[in-house]
């Protein structure tokens, strides 16, 4: 008997290429089993029950012509219609007796596998994998139904029959018409594989690619309690955590990790007619990770070797085991939105004007789309949405996506960035904000709202139509300048998003955002939080710091992810990364600050910088920001990242903060870590030549530049129309510099805003002979353009 002709293929015997015999996840399966497992990647065994099986029990019970007859005439645009023919279809389908021949070898091979495992009816987890499934054109995803904790020869048999049926849910036969598919083309083969007990411990879905913004050398890892079904169905808010890959093999680079709530799991119930149920979780357990370092860098490895193995990105599922806490790959597939993103046109969203925000949550996409809020509960309802209206719901699944590819944007209570939700809007490409957790309440019916996903991680539902504009820039036929065009960044979560414009490196990294937007407490509050008096201070701390015991540790850990996305985005181009530069009156804001802040007349002049960095009230809350960043060079090996040290206004002062850095372990010059002076006072200028023996390389900071050489404040709105980069002193303080940097072999940019606002400015620099010019994102094509154009004339 020819494969073809086969019922059973046990995954030891199935490849790549048998997807039309077993479809794409049973195919995908024996792939992995044969060929990874000897590499370490743990798949539980399985067999599949081949597409000729189906077709066998069509053919049997003489089933085509019965369903062709109930589908004749169909109109899909008719939802009655269609759900009376699907009900139909289906019940033909149940009704229908297993041909002994295929039920004894179906028996058969679930025995062998139940001994394979010490057991006489062994739980397993029963998948249908369609053979037109996962195409790249045709996303099947969800279409089909999945069975889980089966046991028993009687139930097996009446999962596949569930599986067969599913290929004519409403849904699987609506999309088909959409796709021109023939219904008697696409057959069903289904899985039986062996089931992790993940519902003692835990699941999730993990890609070798970043979902947002298809940044590829990220692995992306979602992580719930309990059976993985809840995530993939967005019931769940999941941990989300990053890996960078290209370091992977000698460190252990985490980029970001984030707690999800996780307020339910799904495990093993005793009633047979429902296998599984869902419980909720206790309140400690939802502010713990899922996964222990280990377990994070495990997986990722294991999304590296797939992603290797199948030459394209993967959307891979795994499971954890309870009981002998082992890790297991449960599914993998190709990834097919992000990786077939063309990379050369750049698109950029933006609100014309700001709103009123009315619910939040976390953003999927970066567009951005508007319409009339149309909140439905039940799926049964989703005949009353009209295309152009934004879907307000709880969560979605396979049932909603006739309405969902009609949406202008989506909005959900529950569910993270790898829930159903978060999937289909990625394919149809329409904004999408998951997780508000009250949007339907907070969102009023029938009103007009503005969904917003081009403002970073987090995502925001606006009040009313605003007005928005999108700039499409193609990046492919962009010449690069001779003159290093660099990008200043504050936002870790933006940084993969924006890597993605054509650019050398990030000319400056500001520590500030990270603090005041994750941190929020002031670093001497967290090292002396043992002596801290006031409850109310404590509780805000403590809630803060959620899962940290150790204060310290939640300072150096949130402040090291913050800059290790940004170095990990623009990698291996050069990272400057700033150490903090709030003035007295910034830090006095952050929470528990004015405990420890002098109050001055004059802040921008005042303790501010490398002053701070060596004196005792700070400097052990330097060490902290030291301790970040040999995190992320020698933990992580992010390598590329370079420090930078802001205000420094003597020689002697440079000195004493660089013996700072080396007794937290930050030698200059040591694994190759160089360390820049911002020039923003007119001492950096005069003394430059003093400087470079101490520095590898100047920033030029050209607003304090401005003020100080000026004399103005250029807060004070009396005098700030004299505040002006283009006035003769400043630009023969930059002149200066930029020629005493060159002549002692020193790197020279700059990083303040008068090139992104002056392209005069920008022409000064180049002509000056800058190596390089740091812009905030938005500026950085224009600027490129301009700066190539006005090489190519200087050198003519």
């Amino acid at each position: 008997m020819g494969r073809s002709a086969q019922f059973i293929l046990w995954f030891n015997e199935i490849s790549i290429k048998d997807v039309p015999l077993v479809g794409g996840k049973n195919a995908s399966l024996g792939e992995m089993y044969r060929l990874l497992a000897k590499k370490g990647v743990r798949i539980p065994n399985g067999f599949a029950i081949t597409a000729h099986a189906y077709q066998y029990l069509l053919e049997q019970g003489n089933l085509r012509e019965k369903i062709r007859q109930a589908l004749h005439g169909l109109h899909k645009s008719n939802m009655g219609q269609l759900a009376a023919a699907g009900r139909k279809v289906r019940e033909l389908i149940l009704a229908a007796e297993f041909p002994d021949d295929l039920r004894r070898e179906i028996a058969a091979a679930y025995r062998k596998l139940s001994m394979g495992y010490r057991s006489a009816a062994t739980d397993v987890a029963v998948r249908s994998s369609a053979t037109a499934e996962d195409l790249p054109d045709a996303s099947f995803a969800g279409q089909q139904e999945t069975y889980l904790n089966v046991a028993g020869e009687h139930e097996l048999l009446d999962s596949c029959r569930k599986c067969f049926a599913s290929l004519f849910t409403n849904r699987a036969i609506s999309y088909r018409e959409d796709k021109g598919f023939d219904h008697f083309q696409v057959s069903l083969s289904i899985g039986v594989q062996k089931m992790v007990r993940a519902d003692l411990a835990s699941a999730g879905v993990m890609f070798s690619i970043d979902t947002e913004t298809g940044f590829k050398n990220a692995v992306f890892i979602t992580a719930i309690y309990g059976l993985g079904e809840n995530i993939v169905q967005g019931a769940v808010n999941p941990d989300e955590y990053y890996v960078f890959k290209p370091t992977l093999g000698k460190y252990r680079p985490i980029l970001s990790k984030t707690v999800g709530d996780k307020k339910i799991k799904m495990v093993y119930s005793d009633e047979s007619k429902h296998p599984t149920k869902n419980v909720v979780v206790p309140p400690e357990d939802r502010e713990r990770f899922v996964l222990a370092d280990d377990e994070i860098l495990l997986l990722a490895r294991w999304a590296v070797l797939i992603e290797r193995h199948y030459g394209k990105p993967m959307d891979m599922e795994w499971a954890k085991d309870g009981r002998t806490g082992q890790l297991f790959i449960v599914q993998a597939r190709p990834e097919t939105v992000m990786s077939r993103k063309p990379t050369n046109i750049i698109e950029a969203y933006r609100l014309s004007k700001k709103g009123e925000i009315i619910a939040a949550g976390k953003s999927v996409g970066s567009k951005i789309g508007s319409g009339k809020a149309n909140i439905i509960k039940d799926a049964k309802d989703i005949g009353r949405f009209s295309k152009g209206e934004v879907l307000v719901t709880d969560m979605t699944d396979p049932d909603w996506e006739p309405i969902m590819k009609i949406a202008s944007a989506i909005v959900t209570n529950r569910g993270g960035r790898t829930c159903h939700a978060a999937i289909i809007s990625r394919e149809l490409g329409i904004p999408c904000v998951v997780g508000t957790t009250d949007g339907t309440r907070k969102i009023p019916h029938g009103a007009p709202i503005t969904v917003s996903c081009a403002q970073g991680e987090d995502g925001y539902v606006y009040r009313g139509l605003i007005p928005f504009t999108v700039l499409k820039t193609d990046v492919k036929s962009l010449r690069r300048p001779k003159t290093k065009i660099m990008m200043n960044m504050a936002n870790p979560e933006q940084a993969f998003e924006l890597s993605f414009i054509p650019n050398d490196g990030v000319g400056l990294a500001r520590e500030e955002f990270i603090i005041n937007e994750y941190i929020k407490i002031h670093p001497n509050a967290l090292l002396h939080y043992s002596k801290i008096a006031d409850p109310a201070l404590r509780e805000q701390i403590d809630a803060i710091t959620r899962g940290y015991a150790d204060k310290v540790q939640f300072f150096i850990d949130k402040l090291a992810s913050g800059i290790a996305m940004i170095g990990a985005a623009f990698w291996p181009n050069p990272v400057i990364v700033r150490f903090s530069d709030f003035k007295t009156n910034e830090y006095a804001n952050l929470i528990g600050g004015s405990l420890y802040e002098p109050k001055e007349e004059n802040p921008m002049i005042g303790w501010r910088g490398a002053s701070r960095y060596y004196s005792p009230g700070f400097q052990d809350a330097f060490a902290l920001e030291c301790r970040a960043i040999k995190k992320v060079r020698e933990a992580m090996g992010l390598r590329n990242v370079v420090v930078m040290v802001p205000f420094c206004r003597t020689v002697d002062e440079g000195k004493r903060v660089l013996a700072e850095m080396r007794k937290n372990g930050l030698v200059r010059g040591k694994n190759g870590l160089e360390v820049y002076v911002m020039c923003e006072i007119p001492a950096n200028v005069v003394l430059a030549d003093e400087f470079s023996g101490l520095f590898d390389g100047f920033s030029i900071g050209s607003n304090d530049l401005t003020q100080l050489t000026l004399g103005l404040d250029r807060d004070s709105a009396i005098v700030s129309e004299l505040f002006d980069e283009r006035n003769d002193a400043v630009r023969k303080m930059v002149a200066l510099v930029i020629h005493k940097a060159k002549k002692n072999k020193r790197k020279i940019g700059i990083c303040g805003d008068a090139p992104s606002t002056f392209p005069e400015f920008a022409e000064f620099l180049v002509r000056c002979g800058i190596d390089s010019i740091s812009l905030s994102p938005d500026a950085v094509i224009k600027t490129t353009i301009a700066v190539h154009a006005l090489e190519q004339r200087l050198h003519h």
